[in-house]
């Protein structure tokens, strides 16, 4: 198959998708790191009114921040994989072939991206819906969760873009949810064309499904060949 504007655009959907990912995986890094390794979904907070410093009394476990990261990570390489194949395969054929089995297959990967950025993106929600609901409730003179980035953490914490890094990696998942969505259609799209290519021919024994390329003679049914010559 030529490389063709729908394979263009899935291929900037690709792009996209690696660019989604690594903002997601890098900003909960960053809030962890900034965090002494904790992760603060679903977390709470509590507040010295003496010092004025804000703290954190408990933090869900590490191994939630690392699955957001892991996925991310993950979509983010199959999309850089799957964009140099991609551009190989044309610089050295000149074309792309596209074989039905390889896009049942992308759209098997597409429906399990889905699945979990799905997870992935509720979990950034409602983790970080909760730690702000502590925050505001905690915090005195607050009305709004990224209010309290201004405010003092009890130190090793550095919760300066705690609410703006969450913020970016819940947004950049739900951005690649859409574009993984997107690729999804496309791919079907293009399969369904694939598969109109086929011809349908009638003939004495019933339809027969040809290819273009196909000759009369090849399709005729055996036992009515032309007897040969004595």
């Amino acid at each position: 198959m030529a490389l063709t504007w729908l394979l263009l655009v899935e291929l900037g959907l690709y792009a996209s998708c690696f660019i989604c990912g690594i903002v997601t995986a890098a900003s909960i890094t960053i809030v962890q790191g900034n965090f002494g390794g904790r992760c603060i979904l679903y977390g709470l907070v509590n507040y010295n009114a003496t010092a004025s410093l804000v703290g954190v009394q408990s933090s869900s476990s590490s191994s939630l921040c690392y699955f957001v990261s892991a996925i991310s990570v993950m979509v983010a390489v199959v999309c850089f994989s799957l964009s140099l194949y991609w551009l190989y395969s044309f610089c050295i054929d000149g074309e792309i072939r596209r074989e039905r089995i390889g896009m049942s297959l992308t759209i098997a990967v597409c429906g399990a991206f889905l699945f979990f950025l799905l997870i992935t993106g509720c979990m950034l929600k409602i983790g970080r819906d909760s730690l702000c609901n502590s925050v505001i409730q905690t915090v005195p003179n607050i009305t709004r969760c990224e209010e309290a980035q201004a405010k003092k953490w009890v130190s090793p914490l550095r919760g300066g873009r705690f609410y703006d890094n969450l913020h970016k990696a819940e947004t950049a998942v739900w951005v690649n949810f859409f574009l993984w969505l997107i690729i999804g259609v496309l791919v079907i799209v293009q399969r369904r064309q694939s598969s109109g290519s086929k011809t349908i021919v009638g003939g004495p024994a019933g339809g027969l499904f040809s290819d273009p390329g196909v000759t009369a003679a090849e399709t005729e049914p055996f036992f009515n060949r032309p007897a040969r010559p004595q």
